[in-house]
């Protein structure tokens, strides 16, 4: 794989099967690189775009995900439930070195590349082509973003067996944002190791996905928890940091602009600003620093943002 290639595939990639003449309409969004069938990879260079041949083995190799967003679920339909978030960082998560493929359709594409973005995955996008200006929205919104490689924040440890059970808690606790870092056996560096199957973590419990969520929250406790949102159930956040530096992402998966939302984090943070795709840079609201941790709201949040905190000194 050449160095070109490896730029490629560090970001989300769409897989276009258009002809040549649709130069046209991938410049006016703003997609400059794709991958493509490589029977058409010589007519794209010497169009001007960067290309990654893919063959369709390869797509079928790759791990299919969900379409990233808000799934009904039949037979739960009530005002009182929690909407059911359809997001794929968990897998990311389990397997950071897999590769992996959406097939989107419309009004799902901009949503996935900012989740392939936030989770550093190697991902390839199937699009409706009625999602390429938003494609291409977000993909200069993510271009645009200051390079920052800061390792992931994790309170607790999941210990992963393979099992279907295992991967659905990773999912319940990704969507809770009960941050945890994937193990194959007990890490002592945790308090917390959740195993599935032994006699602190029953499987029964699984089968109660809001029970078992709860449970893992109250051991944690919300002080020791490195990050909190407020006021609303379809926003995943991914936290990374060092000893000095902290980004934040922040995924909606809702659908729909979110207004003022309010974000705990801990640790003590200067002020600064939130990258928000669709609207640029915006000064974080209300914020504020005390015992030993940050707060501050979001004024909008409509796919994706992101937040680079600095420790205060």
């Amino acid at each position: 794989m050449t160095p070109l290639i490896v730029v490629l595939l560090s970001l989300p990639c769409v897989y276009w099967t258009q002809g040549i003449d649709t130069r046209a309409r991938l410049g006016e969004a703003g997609v400059t690189q794709i991958c493509v069938p490589p029977e058409t990879v010589d007519g794209w260079r010497a169009a001007g775009l960067q290309v990654t041949p893919v063959s369709e083995a390869e797509l079928a190799s790759r791990e299919k995900l969900a379409a990233p967003g808000i799934a009904p679920r039949p037979g739960q339909a009530s005002a009182t439930r929690a909407p059911w978030v359809d997001a794929n960082g968990w897998k990311f998560a389990r397997k950071p070195a897999g590769k992996y493929m959406y097939e989107v359709p419309a009004g799902k594409a901009a949503l996935a590349a900012a989740e392939t973005f936030a989770y550093g995955a190697d991902a390839i996008m199937k699009i409706d082509p009625a999602d390429l200006g938003k494609t291409g929205e977000m993909l200069t919104f993510i271009h645009g973003l200051p390079a920052v490689d800061l390792p992931p924040v994790a309170d607790f440890a999941v210990v992963d067996d393979g099992s279907p059970v295992t991967g659905e808690v990773m999912n319940l606790l990704t969507r809770r944002n009960l941050l945890f870092k994937v193990v194959p056996s007990p890490d002592a560096k945790f308090p917390i190791n959740i195993a599935m199957g032994t006699a602190a973590y029953p499987l029964a419990e699984a089968a109660d996905p809001n029970a078992f969520a709860l449970k893992i929250r109250r051991q944690i406790t919300d002080e020791r928890r490195s990050v909190r949102i407020y006021g609303s159930e379809v926003v995943i956040c991914r936290l990374t940091s060092d000893a000095g530096r902290t980004r934040l992402h922040l995924l909606n998966y809702g659908g729909r602009e979110i207004q003022s939302l309010r974000v705990h984090v801990r640790g003590a943070y200067r002020p600064g600003d939130a990258q928000v795709a669709g609207a640029g840079r915006v000064p974080l609201e209300d914020f504020a620093v005390a015992d030993g941790a940050t707060e501050f709201s979001i004024p909008r949040l409509l796919t994706y943002a992101v937040i680079d905190l600095d420790a205060a000194r």
